[in-house]
């Protein structure tokens, strides 16, 4: 960071835009799923020990979801800090908070070679996670979209998005090949070897991150002075509409996901008796597809709109809600089990999550963005993401096994988000230099910088 945030020496490529993103976000998510199959897997049995299963299961998740509770104030901590301090540093800082959180993980002792202060470590180690964590996203997107041509947001917003399910697919993939060792071993050290590697990310992002220069929108609103003194008061005096729209436009996207990311694991293996690879390897799957859409949805909202492509999703997820846990079924058909997943998550999730980026930067002024859409975002996913694979598993034991309830829970969070989006309005086209309100929604469609 030799260069000023407000007087760069280069202007950045789309590419390499889009590849300081996408690195960022499978970062950020490597290390979220690893700790969430970790916790399904192997923090049960090592970490948080104790002779009921279900209980043992449920303490690993609750610390799933401290990472997700703390989130929210890293998003306003950095959230304040890219808004008056500039989006790159945000993202070189939020990135090596996150990697060395998640590799010190890789090192965390058992419950029996060091007792109670195993789970203290790994809880603090969650803590720092979730703080960094906090603004990764919400900093790549708007870092991606601030850049992009006005015509073209929803697709080049789709990197760091595409980015998520990267860094799932890498996490998953290498948990798939680490399940394969005899148990024993796997418990041992072979859970490990995938947290200790996410100092390879770690480096290559960096490299990336430090070679950019800062977002021309951030550099143009310090020229002209438009930056607000306080963000944070700001946001929350001016734009509690766009907070609150996206607030509830990201429930359903967060409960989808995390059923499908943290939650089906635990329930193929504690309630189905499924190897332990069936998730993983299924998971796998459905991220490399996932990953494949998400482009091509963020570029259809450039097309017809953001809402409508995201209320598709909401809508699809809704209504697959109880036909994804059929095809689970009893675990016969392992094949099943892929397309449940493959058809929630490509098409439910990545229409909802495509067009994102855009559509949560484009709810925002210039001076507060960062702020309203980390902390925003990360709010959702404290209430949502970070709990609902608790709230599964406890579903799961209170109706003796069944599904039903989770599924009502799945359509209760798709009513709520699709009624947040379709009287949110549509945001394509606004000008992300506007300074007001009122400015911003005129813009709509304007299709100006």
């Amino acid at each position: 960071m030799n260069a000023s945030p407000t007087t760069p020496t280069k202007k950045n490529s789309m590419l390499g835009v889009g590849a300081a993103a996408l690195v960022g976000s499978a970062l950020e998510w490597y290390d979220f799923y690893l700790y969430g199959t970790a916790a399904a897997l192997v923090f049960n049995r090592i970490i948080f020990v104790n002779s009921d299963p279900v209980v043992a299961t449920l303490a690993a998740f609750a610390t799933f979801a401290v990472g997700y509770l703390i989130r929210p104030l890293g998003g306003l901590i950095f959230g304040r800090m890219g808004d008056t301090l500039g989006r790159k540093r945000v993202l070189v800082l939020t990135l090596l908070i996150m990697g060395v959180a998640t590799f010190l993980m890789g090192l965390t002792p058992s419950y029996e070679q060091i007792g109670i202060w195993a789970p203290i470590m790994l809880i603090v180690l969650r803590l720092v996670q979730g703080i960094g964590a906090g603004a990764e996203f919400g900093g790549a997107a708007i870092f991606s979209v601030e850049h992009a041509d006005p015509r073209r947001r929803g697709l080049h917003g789709a990197w760091p998005s595409a980015g998520v399910y990267l860094g799932l697919l890498m996490a998953s993939g290498v948990f798939a090949v680490v399940t394969q060792l005899p148990e024993d071993q796997f418990l041992a050290w072979g859970w490990r070897i995938p947290f200790l590697l996410s100092a390879v990310v770690v480096i290559v992002a960096l490299i990336i991150r430090l070679r950019l220069a800062e977002s021309p929108a951030f550099v143009a609103m310090q020229a002209e002075e438009h930056a607000p003194v306080s963000p944070v008061k700001t946001v929350f005096a001016q734009e509690k509409t766009g907070m609150l729209t996206l607030f509830l436009a990201q429930l359903p996207q967060n409960v989808v996901s995390s059923i499908n990311l943290a939650f089906i694991t635990a329930y193929l293996v504690g309630n189905l008796q499924l190897s332990a690879s069936v998730g993983p390897v299924a998971t796998t799957i459905g991220t490399a597809v996932t990953m494949v859409l998400l482009p091509a949805f963020g570029a259809l909202s450039d097309r017809i709109g953001r809402r409508p492509v995201i209320l598709f999703g909401i809508v699809f997820s809704g209504i697959f809600a109880f036909p994804y846990f059929w095809l689970i079924g009893g675990g016969e058909a392992p094949a099943l089990v892929v397309m449940a997943i493959v058809l929630s998550l490509g098409l439910g999730v990545g229409a909802m999550f495509g067009p994102q980026a855009a559509y949560f930067a484009e709810l925002f002024t210039g001076g507060a963005r960062f702020t309203g859409l980390a902390f925003s975002r990360e709010l959702a996913g404290a209430v949502s993401a970070g709990t609902t694979p608790l709230i599964a598993v406890a579903l799961v034991a209170a109706t003796g096994g069944a599904t039903w309830a989770v599924s009502l829970f799945i359509v209760a969070a798709c009513v709520v988000g699709a009624i947040a989006v379709f009287f949110g309005g549509e945001t394509r086209g606004r000008r992300m230099s506007a300074t007001t309100v009122a400015d911003l929604k005129a813009s709509t469609g304007s299709f100006e910088r």
